[in-house]
């Protein structure tokens, strides 16, 4: 099977976790039975992920949208959050996945703000597998973060703001140091990307999918690769140029 070092296969892929409430309502069960589904699929796609060779692999677990949702589904989302990671940290960590939580922290409980740090500090050396959790995440809100970031530090004159480059920007980002979205899949049938990654899926190929996010598996990863690497992308130029 091919490896991380093949031209052909994508570094960083993207997935919006999509269909778990449609899923579990074609079954005829609440809501939170296809969320707890969602979360065996994610770990199908953790495991899944570095035998087809892919280094990045970031999640769409919460937006800053979701915070509409009702309040019993929100604490539903949040407490599973917590089970995910309380129960799995340690293999994920023996497996040699590094965690990365972006998103905005300032408005979660302090536990949980604790226990996101705690993942990372735990499997920052690992190499295996980077898993990004988006987590009260918005693109428009990152991006917005990063802006006001560059501005303070040139009101505080430690920039020039002719310096403020493409570079300078992704620094400010929260995914400062990864390569861009190679591959931003969604499942469930919908497509849009709502307010993720916006500025890491400049160039990437979107792949929508219409089965549900909880039967997603390693052949559904396969597959999209496939459908990845049967692309041609030329990133504005004339000549296909492999991820």
């Amino acid at each position: 099977m091919p490896r991380a070092n093949s031209p052909s296969l994508p570094r960083h892929v993207a997935i919006i976790m999509d269909g778990n409430g449609r899923w579990a309502t074609h079954r005829g069960l609440p809501r939170s039975a296809g969320h707890k589904a969602g979360i065996d699929a994610l770990r199908r796609a953790v495991r899944a992920a570095p035998e087809q060779g892919i280094e990045y692999l970031s999640m769409y677990s919460f937006s800053t949208e979701n915070w509409q949702r009702p309040k019993t589904e929100v604490a539903f989302l949040l407490n599973l959050l917590r089970r995910f990671i309380k129960q799995d940290l340690a293999e994920l960590h023996a497996a040699g996945v590094r965690i990365v939580v972006i998103g905005a922290r300032s408005d979660l409980e302090p536990s949980l703000v604790a226990l996101l740090c705690h993942a990372e500090s735990l499997t920052k050396e690992n190499i295996k597998l980077t898993l990004v959790i988006a987590f009260n995440y918005g693109a428009k809100q990152e991006l917005a973060r990063a802006a006001k970031a560059l501005a303070q530090e040139a009101v505080a004159g430690r920039i020039n703001p002719d310096d403020i480059t493409v570079d300078r920007v992704e620094q400010a980002l929260n995914t400062a140091g990864m390569p861009d979205v190679d591959l931003l899949i969604r499942t469930g049938g919908e497509q849009r990307i709502s307010n993720f990654l916006l500025w890491q899926c400049a160039y990437a190929e979107f792949l929508f999918m219409p089965l549900f996010w909880p039967d997603f598996d390693g052949a559904a990863l396969q597959r999209a690769i496939a459908e990845f690497q049967s692309r041609d992308r030329r990133f504005g130029g004339l000549r296909a140029v492999t991820a």
